[in-house]
């Protein structure tokens, strides 16, 4: 199976939910888990229905889950995680993943792994959202909750974050590249300007909190509402510009407009926005028709705003 190009990315959930990809599978969540948490040995262990790449999610009972990375570049976010959970969550206006344990490597895995209460409820989407414009207000209202928890002490952005939070130019050389392989299927004159808008516009605050990864897979709705926030692994505190992606990924025209209004950011945080999004959909552009679609509004949004 093909490597994301870069954390985060929910891929074919057919590709990610099969049983033993990267090495792990129930039968060795239940070795683990009968070996360090013996009081949990006897609860069913099944994977989950919808999973990401960086990690392999499964449903440890009713109400706990079993977390474990599925590389080496993903193992910083246990303890990040294991730390900053307990503390971000009082602060913020929906649930988010509640760390219960810490699992070690053994049994052949070679990395800590987490236990974590399970949350309920579906991913964000276009069926599952019943109200677009109240959606948008909620996700502005989380981003702006996190961005003012105390960032002392918060783990700096870099490469436990994959550089979401850093400057655009850790990624400037792939999207250099991105843009010569795809030379003659895009405007590759107006994406040059809107990444080298981007790249001006830098970030000159102080680090505040930012998820790094704010996408449907990763906002969870109950009664077609926002009701949780989960994985934190790209989080840390920096940039926030990361976080507005989703205005590209999810939103559109009138929703778009009410997220960008409540979220208050200002013109240069867009700019890096549209910086984040572009990179994204030109690497991803092969494989992905979203990602195609999300060119085309950053370029829109650029345009109009220039």
């Amino acid at each position: 199976m093909r490597a994301p190009p870069s954390s985060g990315t929910l891929l074919d959930v057919t590709e990610l939910h099969q049983d033993g990809r990267a090495g792990i599978d129930a039968a060795l969540v239940r070795r683990l888990i009968a070996q360090q948490f013996p009081q949990w040995a006897d609860l069913p262990v099944t994977p989950v229905a919808v999973d990401g790449w960086d990690n392999r999610t499964y449903r440890l009972g009713p109400e706990l889950t079993a977390r474990l990375p599925t590389a080496e570049s993903y193992v910083a976010a246990v303890d990040k995680e294991h730390t900053w959970l307990p503390r971000l969550a009082p602060e913020l206006p929906v649930e988010i993943p509640e760390a219960v344990a810490k699992g070690e490597p053994g049994l052949g895995y070679p990395h800590p792994w987490a236990v974590r209460r399970w949350i309920s409820g579906e991913t964000a989407s276009a069926r599952t959202v019943h109200d677009l414009d109240e959606f948008a207000r909620s996700v502005a209202a989380f981003v702006l909750a996190l961005q003012s928890v105390d960032a002392t002490g918060g783990p700096l952005a870099g490469a436990h974050s994959f550089y979401r939070g850093a400057s655009l130019e850790h990624y400037h050389d792939e999207t250099v590249e991105a843009l010569a392989v795809l030379k003659g299927r895009v405007d590759t004159a107006l994406c040059r300007e809107v990444w080298d808008a981007a790249l001006s516009a830098s970030w000159d605050g102080p680090p505040v909190w930012f998820h790094g990864d704010i996408a449907g897979g990763n906002l969870l709705v109950r009664d077609g509402r926002l009701s949780a926030v989960i994985d934190f692994g790209t989080s840390g505190v920096g940039d926030p510009a990361c976080d507005l992606v989703i205005a590209y990924t999810f939103f559109t025209g009138r929703s778009r407009a009410i997220f960008r209004d409540a979220v208050a950011q200002d013109d240069a945080t867009w700019a890096r926005a549209r910086g984040w999004a572009l990179w994204k959909a030109l690497i991803t552009y092969d494989t992905s028709a979203a990602s195609r679609q999300v060119l085309d509004e950053v370029l829109t949004d650029h345009q109009a705003d220039a």
